[in-house]
Formats: structure tokens, sequence, C-alpha cells
């Protein structure tokens, strides 16, 4: 029969060799089985590891023939028009990222007044304003890509083309809040005439 002393210390040699295999049991993240780069393997048909891209991924390395079209810029300034094709499709893209990324801020009409203003965060300028009405393209294109006062930088989120697309879309927004009759296509004017006077 062991002593009290005895047995104590005989349970703490047990917990201490416990631990001890425990430890010694231990399976780290970076020991876990994986495939090494390019190596083969027998559960995919194809007999590689290596996945192919999914349809539609972008390079982070992605490049343009023409340096504007990366930077927005010419000799350091900014370029007056956005340097790819605008149209409905494009400017549908560019609907879809503003309300993605610019809405929380800038507001469904650009106007300053997204959510996250509402809640108190600082309110950004109006694209309505006659200063942001008459910055070149290439302005909203670098403020998206370095940011500007408290707005942060959305390079890593939005993609070249796509920015270009928000760039048009805020164009779009500028000229619904701030059209002329004169700005309608003189086929046009008739029918948008007899619409706002049966509107009336």
């Amino acid at each position: 029969m062991l002593s009290p002393r005895a047995r104590q210390a005989w349970r703490r040699g047990l917990f201490v060799c416990a631990a001890l295999l425990a430890v010694g049991c231990r399976n780290d993240m970076q020991d876990q089985p994986r495939y090494e780069p390019n190596s083969p393997s027998q559960f995919f048909p194809d007999g590689t590891s290596v996945r192919p891209l999914v349809e539609g991924v972008v390079s982070r390395s992605e490049r343009f023939e023409s340096p504007e079209i990366e930077t927005g810029l010419i000799d350091g300034k900014p370029i007056d028009r956005v340097p790819l094709p605008v149209d409905l499709a494009f400017l549908e893209r560019g609907r879809q990222r503003y309300g993605i990324y610019c809405t929380p801020c800038h507001g469904g009409l650009g106007d300053g007044d997204g959510m996250i203003v509402q809640r108190g965060y600082r309110r950004p300028p109006s694209f309505h304003e006659e200063r942001l009405r008459s910055m070149p393209d290439g302005h909203f294109y670098d403020v998206i890509v370095r940011g500007f006062g408290v707005m942060p930088s959305y390079r890593a989120q939005v993609r070249t083309n796509d920015r270009w697309a928000i760039v048009a879309y805020i164009r779009a927004l500028q000229l619904s809040q701030n059209a002329s009759l004169d700005d309608v296509p003189e086929a046009e004017r008739g029918t948008l005439q007899a619409s706002a006077g049966g509107a009336r």
C-alpha cells in the first residue's frame, strides 16, 4: 500500500507522461498531408495536382499594352476620356461595381449620401459639384487606385477594366442629374418631349 505522498507523486508522474505523449502526437498544420507544387496525383483524372484556373480569373499582374489604361495618366496628368470602348454592357458593369464598392459612401445618385455617411462617416463630395463634373476621367480612376482624403485605395478590390467601368458610370450619373434637352439626340427629342408632356 502506497502512502498518500507516494500516491500523489505517482499521479503527478502519470500526468507528466500523458502530457509528453500528447505533445509527441501533435500534428502541426505545416506537417499535414499535402501536394507539393506540380507533384503527380492519383486523385485527379489528369494525374496532376495542379488544377486549371477557374474561368474568368484575372492575374494580379494584369498588364495592358497602353500604360494609360493601367494608370489613368499620360505624362503624369489625368487622361481626359475613358480609354476603353464604352457601350451599354460596359455601363451596366460599371453600375454593378459602383453599387458594390461606391454606393455605401457616395450613395446611389452620387450625391455623397450613402448609408455609412448617414451613420456618421465623413461625407464625400457630390459627383454633381461643378468641380468634379469638370475633372478629367483619369482623375476618378486615379482616386479609385490611390484613394483620396479618407477614401482608401480600391486597387486590390477593383480590377482595371472595372475601374474604368465605374468612371464611365459616374459620368452617366453626372449626366443624369445635369442633362439638358441639347444633350438628347435630335431624333429622340420629339419622343422625349411627348412623354414629358403626357406626364403632366
